[in-house]
């Protein structure tokens, strides 16, 4: 009789054993990746604001870390057990590790592998949220729209012309992880629901006059993306996974010509062409030829 009490006890009080150990962790983990960009902080206008040697850079520098502190609130009050940042700007050494939230983790640094702005992320994740971000190169009416660097012209997998956030977006979609919130200019937020369906966004300026921006103040911007990124992340079922089918026919445009990667094959001068089973050695020739 005092075996099966003992029994009874256990069943009501959710103990996993007989010896008192504490009863597991049932809530399902909320893992959340996050890549930061600087063109699409509120308030960068111009290159020199989000280049080291300009004179406003540590100004903006600091805006990059308050938004990305923001999406950490949101993603924190929506339950997130773990967050991880990428800093995704130039050489990745923007964020400074003590701006931080110290309820993420921080990723920095440049990396040779094929990931880049989203080196870190796997199948553990969640979900993915860009911060920053910016259109493809020739967008019109963008804000500092380009593709990786000043060099290329497009980028398109199986047909599709892509912004940084549609092949970062491929990634996470390689490991099953929807992308459920993007911030940047109002042109990339429009190309991002375009590529990724009913993403959570916030659009943080707009360009106007042929060069300068009309936007959020910064404290607005972060308060949006807080508020963002707990709804994207409360919503996050609804989201999909960004995939292709293989093989990954990769066109790559640029100004001038990067010498070929194994395999791949010069169209005519400018214009490359790749093809391949995996998407992460497209995204290798993507990098030794950009």
């Amino acid at each position: 009789m005092k075996i099966l009490a003992t029994l009874v006890v256990v069943l009501a009080t959710g103990l996993t054993s007989l010896t008192g150990a504490p009863p597991q962790n049932t809530t399902p983990a909320l893992k959340v990746f996050i890549s930061v960009d600087m063109e699409g902080l509120a308030g960068v206008a111009t290159s020199t604001d989000v280049n080291t040697t300009g004179r406003d850079y540590e100004h903006f520098r600091k805006i990059m870390a308050a938004e990305t502190n923001a999406a950490i609130e949101g993603a924190s009050r929506a339950g997130a057990t773990e967050i991880v940042v990428r800093d995704s700007h130039g050489a990745k050494t923007n964020l400074l590790p003590g701006d931080l939230s110290p309820l993420a983790q921080l990723i920095r640094g440049a990396s040779t592998g094929p990931k880049n702005m989203m080196e870190g992320i796997d199948a553990s994740f969640s979900a993915a949220i860009f911060i920053g971000y910016h259109a493809r190169a020739g967008t019109p009416d963008a804000v500092l729209a380009h593709t990786s660097n000043g060099n290329v012209v497009d980028l398109s997998i199986n047909g599709v012309s892509l912004p940084e956030a549609g092949y970062n977006a491929l990634v996470a979609g390689l490991y099953d992880v929807p992308v459920v919130f993007v911030a940047g200019d109002r042109a990339f937020v429009e190309q991002a629901r375009g590529l990724l369906g009913p993403v959570e966004t916030v659009a943080t300026k707009s360009e106007i006059g042929g060069g300068g921006i009309s936007g959020l103040s910064p404290a607005e911007a972060q308060r949006q993306i807080r508020d963002g990124v707990a709804r994207a992340l409360g919503n996050r079922a609804r989201m999909k996974p960004y995939k292709m089918t293989a093989p990954y026919k990769m066109v790559l445009k640029v100004k001038v010509d990067k010498p070929l990667y194994v395999n791949a094959v010069r169209v005519r001068p400018g214009e490359s062409v790749f093809e391949h089973a995996d998407l992460l050695e497209v995204l290798k020739a993507f990098n030794a030829m950009k």
